[in-house]
Order: C-alpha cells, then structure tokens, then sequence
C-alpha cells in the first residue's frame, strides 16, 4: 500500500496496517505493538469485542472493503490477543470462489450471492447454506480528469452511453446541456473500467441498467460487458488511470477519490439539485433499500431511480459471505466475534471518516443477531 494511505489508515485507527496488500496483523501478546502497528503506539481497545476462538482466520474478497478491513482488523487484534485476522483484497469474484472451495473462512462481495452460488455453496455448509451478511456500504464515486472542469454534472443515460462509447468527447452536446456554464474542452473521454472481476463492476452497472434501461443494454455483472474503453485492475488501479490521464473517467470508491484528490460528478436524479458522492448522501439511499433475501440471507436490494434529496443512489452494500450452517469449528468462534464487532456500533462508525456509509441501525441489529446464531 502506498504511503499515503498508510498515513491516513494510521491516523484513523491508531496504527493500522497494510502489507503488501494484504492484511495479516496479530495480536502478539506484547504490550509492545510497534511492530505492527507502525511508529509506537498501539491499536485503542474498543470496550464491546467479545474476543473468541485463537489462530489464524483466513478471509478473502472485496477490494472495496479493504480500508474498512485495515481498521476493523487492526482494532480487533489490538484486543483479541492470540488471533490472527489475514484478509486479502482479491476481488469480490474470486473472495467467493475461494470461499466456496472452503479455503476460506468468510468472503467479502460487493454483490449479494447468486442462485447458483447458494446452490454450490450447500455442498460447503453442511446442513446448511452460505448467506449475505450486509456490512457497510458507501458511495461509488464517479471521478474525472477534465483540465479545467471543477464542477461536473452527469446523468445515468449521459454516463451509460459514456461508457458504452456511444459520447466519446468531452464538449458533446449532452454534456454542455447538463452542464451549462462549464467550459467543457475539446477532448477525447478516456472511460476505465475493472479488468478483473468485481462487485464494484456488477453495483455500477445494476445502477445503469436500473436508472438507464434504454441507453445500458448490458446485463450487470462482475465482468465488464461495456463496448470499448479501456481497462485497469482494481479500485487503485482506475483511480490511477484516472489521477494520471486528461480526459479519464472511471468508478471506484469514494474512498479512493478522497486520497487521490481526484473530482467527482454530481448526479442529476431528478431532485431539485444535483446530488454529490458523499458518506451520508449514500446512506439516505441505503435506507430505502428493501429486503430480498431468503430466511437468514440479508441481501438487499437498493433503489436506483430515486429522486429524494441528497440520496446519492450509485452506493453499494459490501456484505460478508458465511454458511449459516456447518462452518468450520476451528474458525467459528474468532468469525463470530470479529463479524459480531464489524456490525457493531463501534465497527460501523469507525469507517465514516474513510468514506464508507454506517448501516442503517435496524439492518446492523440484524446482522448481529444473525451473525450470533451462525454454527
């Protein structure tokens, strides 16, 4: 991980650490913490873990919960001595295969389970099946690189065919309509898109799809299905294309806009003024999210064409995948509690300042008392 973000991390969870982009830090039993908690000092101990189980838990998944990951591990392991939480960014995709394969001990995906994963996964989960355990969510920024353009407004049909290839400059007619007092240059739009499999992928195109039926003809899906554009792997990666690139535009999370001082749009969804990517716009979306999972499953399903206030509805819900039955006994106690203290209050509120969205209270007081019942 890059410096900066080291420093930012650090000073939002008191030393918290990323290696190599990937996350593996232990409780030693040392009230010495220097080693892995960076420059002296060790992680707060947060009064409501419950610490469980000892060793290694090995998770996989998310790159968009990988900030949320670095505070949420380094404050349990500052408290649960003996544990050690090991969860690498891989990608929504290939967290949940290597979860199905039963090489892990819980997943993160931007994107709720298909029918076909639950299907597979009852041959993992005996006696039961693997579920959706919504955990934070946040705003999926878009951002841009225009010379000159602080202030842009985009809509869904205008971003679709932006990223479809359909409006291929800058100074295109759709866009001066929207953005009426810009002085939008003559340049070719650079549109980035994931290389690699991703929920980022799949909750960015579900919103297109949803908000632009007639202009996104693409079915949403982890895989980029766009024409054109060009492509980079991982948040870092279009963030970096876009930071270094005039002309770019790409999706990420808001988290990766805010380090990398990179612009973001602001939508026109229909309400009195257009809505910017922010934590608490994307939580009033989140709130008329509705329920559409089965029994213990908690997946969601969010609204898309809203137009209320200050609802930002390009967000994604970023949940952690578990079998409600039959996990394994050596790692179940540590999963319980450190799931247990990520849908805490204290987890949930932690991640404000890195841009993630708190659940709402009575979506967090569910997956707690689901998480407790987990076997």
């Amino acid at each position: 991980m890059k410096l900066q973000r080291k420093n930012r991390v650090r000073a939002l969870a008191v030393g918290a650490l990323a290696v190599s982009g990937a996350l593996a830090l232990t409780a030693c039993g040392s009230d010495d913490t220097s080693g892995t908690g960076g420059a002296g000092g060790s992680a707060a101990k947060p009064a409501n873990i419950k610490c469980e189980g000892k060793g290694k838990l090995l998770a996989s998944g998310s790159s968009a919960q990988k900030n949320a990951m670095d505070v949420w591990v380094q404050n349990y392991a500052g408290a649960c001595k003996g544990t050690e939480i090991n969860y690498q960014p891989t990608g929504s995709g290939a967290g949940v295969t290597t979860f199905l394969q039963g090489q892990t001990a819980f997943a993160g995906s931007d994107s709720a389970l298909k029918p076909e994963e639950i299907a597979k996964s009852k041959k993992l989960c005996k006696g039961g099946q693997a579920i959706d355990l919504p955990m934070v969510g946040g705003p999926i920024a878009i951002g841009y690189n225009v010379p000159g353009v602080d202030n842009l407004v985009l809509d869904a049909p205008t971003l679709a065919k932006i990223f479809d290839s359909k409006i291929t400059n800058w100074n295109d007619a759709a866009i001066k309509k929207l953005n009426p007092g810009a002085k939008l240059p003559n340049l070719k739009i650079q549109a980035f898109h994931r290389s690699d499999d991703s929920g980022t992928t799949d909750n960015f195109t579900k919103y297109l799809k949803g908000a632009a039926p007639g202009d996104w003809k693409h079915e949403p899906a982890k895989k980029w299905g766009g024409s054109g554009g060009q492509a980079a792997s991982g948040s870092s990666g279009v963030s970096s294309q876009v930071k270094q690139t005039s002309g770019a535009i790409s999706y990420f999370e808001l988290s990766y806009a805010t380090s990398g001082k990179i612009p973001t749009v602001k939508l026109n969804t229909g309400a009195k003024a257009p809505v910017e990517a922010t934590v608490d716009n994307a939580s009033n979306a989140i709130s008329e999210a509705k329920p559409a999972g089965q029994g213990d499953d908690l997946a969601l399903k969010l609204n898309y064409t809203t137009k209320a206030e200050g609802a930002y509805p390009i967000t994604l819900v970023t949940y952690e995948i578990a079998c409600d039955k039959g996990n394994k006994a050596d790692t179940l106690p540590a999963t319980k509690s450190f799931l247990t203290y990520t849908s805490s209050k204290d987890g949930q509120t932690a991640l404000k300042a890195l841009g993630y969205a708190p659940l709402p209270t009575e979506i967090a007081d569910k997956v707690r008392k689901t998480v407790a019942t987990l076997s």
